[in-house]
């Protein structure tokens, strides 16, 4: 189990990462990107990872790793039940997230 105060801690002690509102939820961003929300309500995180990653941890556990439903699920956006997640596995799956935003796209500086 991933609590709130738990998974703030993990993305704050990433580097370069700051917390800001977005949509009246927590988001966690790295030099300006969003790389994971906090969804109080439903106690459950959204990460950005690579469709490839989200089909990895969508294996891993079914019923705790789900694609947000539409566009965005099919980019790699990845709902996590964190009453259901393991804290090591999230970790893992948060630093993706992380590093995901911090690479350069192709064909941009």
């Amino acid at each position: 189990m991933v609590t709130e105060a738990a998974f703030r801690k993990m993305a704050l002690a990433l580097p370069d990462v700051t917390e800001e509102p977005h949509f009246e939820k927590p988001s966690f961003r790295r030099k300006g990107k969003i790389f994971a929300t906090y969804h109080r309500g439903d106690n459950k995180a959204m990460l950005k990872l690579t469709p490839v990653l989200q089909a990895v941890y969508a294996a891993y556990g079914p019923d705790v790793y789900l694609p947000v439903p539409g566009y965005w699920g099919r980019q790699g956006a990845t709902f996590v039940l964190l009453a259901l997640a393991d804290e090591t596995v999230f970790a893992e799956a948060l630093q993706a997230a992380w590093e995901g935003v911090g690479t350069k796209k192709k064909g941009k500086q």
